[in-house]
């Protein structure tokens, strides 16, 4: 910065300094933006490789990873807010980007712009030579419509008997939403994590006044007519080889007095696919006001196999003759992890190591029958196991009793064999990551709406994360899934409930699955 002895005293000549000046104090704060959006991208490779090396990731390094995302995405929208003079040159000339076509079942409004009769340059005769085609996406907001039931009477002439069509049933009896209205408040409850009284507020918007306690109403009534299918999901995955559980916690509020109690939503999946075997997923959502032990005894009293889950307390009087357990190496994994990002530790990173050659073995079988996966993990996991289980018994005599490291070590090995019985059974899973995907749901949920407003409440989340998470697993749309069972079940014969579980509904009916149904 020149001293002001040193400024021109012409009023131009100051005016040209201020803005080279300020067009150089914007190419660097491009510049800076550009430097801090090459480094998140870097940050955020690294973190994502990090968690591909040493199998699964810990719950801070996802939620690290989409924070990074957001950061990035930031950063991008500043750049690209820039004058493209000003921004730092690409270090490599950008790829020309390909456009993927847009769905063609997405419905087309085709819009004809008109010539003019005659040649704007000479007035002579336009004669058609082809047309050039273009698409945009647009987005129409939902909307509602009114469904009239019309259902004319008659009179016989002779006996004078009236005579009308019966009036159609509805999900709910005497309610005024059907069965698509149903299933979008539901889903938006469930699965997209919007409480009902901001739903109430999206559809004052439209002009449509439904009070939050309307739609607690509609949510009641549809958790009671859908019940029977639920317990029906709960009977299906309950009768099978091996089962993933799992449990994380639900803030409850207690009515009356203003304050909130830890409830628990514990779920229990089906999922044999990783095994070869064609059996379609479930996954079965429970609620209790507590932990405690009984709990999972309850759920699991008509249960007999292979519960795969962490190392819970409770889980131990389950297990016997009835009940085997298998344990869980991502928890393992992670506890190394943590204490390898925390304190750059060698011997963690080695376990981590020895751990992910284990996994790299599982990558390459999954989807194989049982009894080659077997196989396959007898000839080479369980060489990789007794290493494993002799390293830790070294390491942990040379280490601290009460370090984390020894806690984890003494962690592993105290669960080594429930740790290792997947290695002689190829329907076993390594890790119980199938049931804590199944949870992640309700992780999200807890974010949104924060508490359960009774243990009620707590029953009928479960009973949705129920039914939804058994449609995802499936591959069907949740929304689609629950108009189509809206629309039919009160109707339905109790005894052929099965008809209307996800499975049977892809085999039986799949137009009904669209979202046009």
């Amino acid at each position: 910065m020149p001293e002001a002895a040193n400024l021109p005293n012409d009023v131009e000549a100051l005016k040209g300094m201020i803005l080279e000046r300020g067009a150089k104090l914007e190419v660097a704060e491009a510049l800076v933006i550009s430097q801090k959006l090459e480094l998140e991208k870097l940050r955020f490779e690294i973190a994502y490789l990090k968690r591909m090396k040493y199998g699964r990731s810990s719950e801070q390094l996802d939620r690290e990873l989409v924070q990074m995302q957001l950061s990035i995405e930031d950063l991008e929208a500043s750049l690209a807010a820039k004058p493209l003079e000003v921004r730092p040159a690409p270090k490599q000339p950008p790829q020309k980007s390909v456009r993927r076509p847009l769905p063609a079942q997405l419905p087309r409004e085709e819009i004809l712009h008109q010539n003019p009769c005659s040649c704007p340059a000479c007035g002579g005769e336009l004669r058609h030579l082809g047309e050039d085609v273009s698409e945009i996406l647009e987005y129409v907001p939902s909307r509602f419509k009114v469904i009239r039931h019309v259902r004319p009477k008659l009179s016989c002439s002779a006996c004078q008997k009236i005579v009308q069509p019966a009036a159609p049933s509805r999900p709910i009896e005497r309610g005024l939403a059907g069965p698509g209205l149903l299933a979008h408040v539901l889903v938006s409850k469930y699965c997209d994590h919007m409480p009902l009284y901001r739903q109430s507020q999206i559809f004052a918007r439209e002009g449509i006044e439904l009070d939050r306690s309307t739609l607690a109403d509609w949510v009641g009534g549809a958790s009671a007519l859908l019940e029977p299918l639920v317990n029906a999901i709960g009977r299906y995955v309950l009768a099978t080889y091996k089962i993933h559980g799992d449990d994380t916690p639900v803030p409850v509020l207690c009515p009356g007095r203003g304050t909130s109690k830890q409830g628990r939503l514990w779920t229990y999946v089906r999922d044999d696919r990783p095994a070869g075997s064609q059996d379609t997923p479930a996954v079965f959502f429970r609620y209790s006001p507590d932990r405690k032990g009984e709990r999972p005894r309850a759920h699991l009293a008509n249960f007999t196999g292979v519960l795969q889950a962490d190392a819970y307390a409770g889980f131990d009087r389950l297990y016997g003759e009835k009940i085997r357990e298998a344990a869980c190496w991502a928890h393992v994994s992670r506890k190394f992890y943590d204490i390898h990002v925390s304190l750059a530790s060698p011997i963690a990173l080695e376990a981590l190591e020895r751990i992910g050659r284990l996994y790299k073995i599982e990558e390459e079988i999954r989807g194989r029958p049982a009894d080659e996966r077997e196989a396959v993990r007898q000839a080479r996991a369980g060489p990789e196991l007794k290493l494993l289980h002799e390293w830790l018994h070294k390491t942990a005599t040379t280490v601290s009793k009460k370090s984390e490291l020894a806690k984890a070590i003494r962690y592993a090995l105290s669960n080594w064999t429930a740790l290792s019985r997947f290695c002689d059974d190829g329907r076993i899973e390594m890790d119980n990551n199938a049931a804590e995907r199944a949870l992640r749901a309700v992780a999200l949920g807890r974010k949104n709406w924060l508490f359960a407003g009774s243990d009620d409440g707590g029953e009928r989340a479960a009973a949705m994360y129920t039914l939804i998470g058994t449609a995802k697993l499936n591959g069907l749309d949740p929304q689609a899934y629950l108009r189509y069972v809206l629309g039919r079940i009160a109707d339905h014969p109790i005894n052929r409930i099965e008809e209307l579980l996800p499975w049977n509904v892809i085999l039986a009916a799949p137009a009904a699955t669209s979202l046009a149904a």
